[in-house]
């Protein structure tokens, strides 16, 4: 099964969407650049929003939900705000349909809607608008909110979970008294998504803030956490905004202050979305298919039984039905595949090709040895474990796994940070190795943008640990404080 996946040396860009359609993550729909997330895919996803959604609640956020659309003229009361978004809005303009002569469906004319309404791109407006009712003092702050929904963004190039019109998000919004406390949540909120990446997907990020023309519409700042793929090229897993009191002022939110006095909200927003999923096939995967790391894989032990005729299987059935029920009250996954209809060689190849961390297999001399075949998917180790030591042993190699992919990952990474000093060396760099390049930047936009055309390449983000030091840039030579990181990306 994963032997007919494309290699990822020849094409990386074929290889990752067979890997996604053939392992079941999702496919493309009946409606142009929209996708179906399977079972398998959305199973993955549930296990990032149960691991999002309890660190949003332990840092004391809640969850609400918000409408679908937004009255145009919402949109357009933060002027950056529907300029960055203008271009790939959906828009409703009429409520029904009927029916005409010759019986084919057409839109009814009379029924057009006396403001047009936007297929929500992002909430920060129809949510800033509801914000003016419900504040009214500093007892009513901070408000720390956070939504599970779709978004829409017309996109005419798509690719399965990295760039698709519809796609699934978290989206948090939040209103505070002081600047500080907004600049504070923004920054929380970063560190919570790069530990998520860290610690659950396994995907080392680097913490970082965005160029002013890298920032959302409507920030004043924006956080952000990169990673990079093994193909050299970085991806964007997650954005925090500090929106300073732009959103307060297009939609008049103001509170009245201990002092007594009327004072507009700070805000901030944040979110990561379904892309996820493509950072976490990227990053890990390989040639054979899906490498899952342990917290987020749907099953994370697969026992195949190997037998001839029903006897053997009951025999087998019987052997692993308590071992399935230790190891789920520790609260391990596990899928016992009894199938008769496929061989073991063909069950093998499948959790290969679904990343399944940890199979176990258990023929007729393993029954007579009491033992287990233990297969591990990340480096492919098998080896012959005692029956009462299999539990440990699949403990220690869930943590292991989880450890060892995420080794792999950050060594790539840390083998793909190059420092260069000409533009010359940064275009060889480039067009040969890839990766993440720090380099001194003049600060100006122009320059920005003439590296993005001429090599494609864009400002990732400005590591928020890195050092002053006093450099010049290596396009203009004016003078740069800092570097700052440069790659190819999603």
């Amino acid at each position: 099964m994963g032997k007919n996946l494309t290699k990822r040396s020849e094409d990386y860009s074929k290889w990752y969407n067979e890997l996604v359609v053939k392992a079941d993550l999702a496919e493309n729909s009946g409606v142009r650049g929209c996708m179906v997330i399977k079972p398998y895919g959305y199973a993955i996803w549930e296990k990032m929003q149960a691991a999002l959604d309890k660190m949003f609640k332990e840092t004391g956020h809640e969850n609400a939900y918000f409408p679908l659309f937004i009255p145009k003229s919402y949109l357009s009361k933060e002027a950056s705000h529907v300029e960055g978004f203008a271009k790939e809005c959906a828009v409703v303009t009429h409520y029904r349909l009927k029916t005409d002569e010759d019986g084919s469906i057409i839109v009814d004319e009379d029924a057009k809607l006396e403001e047009e309404l936007i297929v929500r791109p992002t909430s920060e407006t129809i949510i800033w608008d509801t914000y003016r009712k419900w504040i009214q003092s500093y007892r009513d702050l901070p408000i720390l909110i956070n939504q599970w929904a779709n978004v829409v963004r017309w996109e005419m190039r798509t690719r399965l979970f990295l760039r698709t019109a519809e796609f699934l998000w978290q989206e948090g919004h939040t209103a505070h008294a002081t600047e500080k406390e907004a600049i504070v949540e923004a920054e929380q909120m970063m560190n919570v998504y790069a530990h998520f990446a860290q610690e659950h997907m396994a995907v080392p990020v680097i913490k970082g803030l965005k160029t002013e023309s890298e920032r959302f519409a409507g920030a004043v700042e924006t956080y952000c956490i990169e990673a990079l793929m093994q193909d050299g090229k970085a991806l964007q897993a997650g954005t925090s905004h500090f929106l300073g009191q732009n959103f307060a002022k297009a939609f008049d939110v103001k509170f009245t202050s201990k002092e007594g006095k009327q004072e507009l909200v700070w805000a901030t927003s944040w979110g990561v979305s379904t892309r996820l999923m493509g950072a976490l096939v990227m990053t890990h995967s390989d040639d054979n298919g899906l490498v899952l790391p342990p917290k987020l894989a749907p099953i994370q032990v697969v026992i195949v039984p190997i037998y001839k005729g029903e006897e053997q299987l009951d025999q087998i059935t019987e052997r692993v039905t308590p071992l399935i029920k230790e190891l789920r009250s520790k609260g391990v996954s596990v899928k016992f595949d009894n199938r008769d209809t496929y061989k073991p060689g063909f069950k093998f190849a499948e959790y290969e090709l679904k990343g399944v961390p940890i199979r176990l297999a258990i023929g007729k001399r393993d029954m007579e040895n009491n033992t287990y075949e233990v297969a591990r998917r990340d480096t492919f180790e098998k080896e012959t474990v005692n029956a009462d030591d299999v539990v440990s042993k699949i403990e220690f190699l869930l943590e292991d796994i989880q450890k060892n992919i995420y080794k792999k990952a950050l060594d790539y990474r840390e083998d793909h940070i190059t420092e260069v000093n000409s533009y010359e060396e940064f275009k060889e760099i480039l067009e040969n190795k890839g990766g993440f390049i720090s380099a001194h930047w003049d600060g100006s936009k122009e320059t920005e943008e003439q590296i993005k055309n001429e090599t494609k390449a864009t400002i990732r983000c400005i590591p928020i640990d890195s050092k002053e030091e006093k450099g010049v840039c290596m396009v203009t030579g004016e003078p740069s404080k800092k570097r700052v990181l440069f790659a190819k990306a999603y």
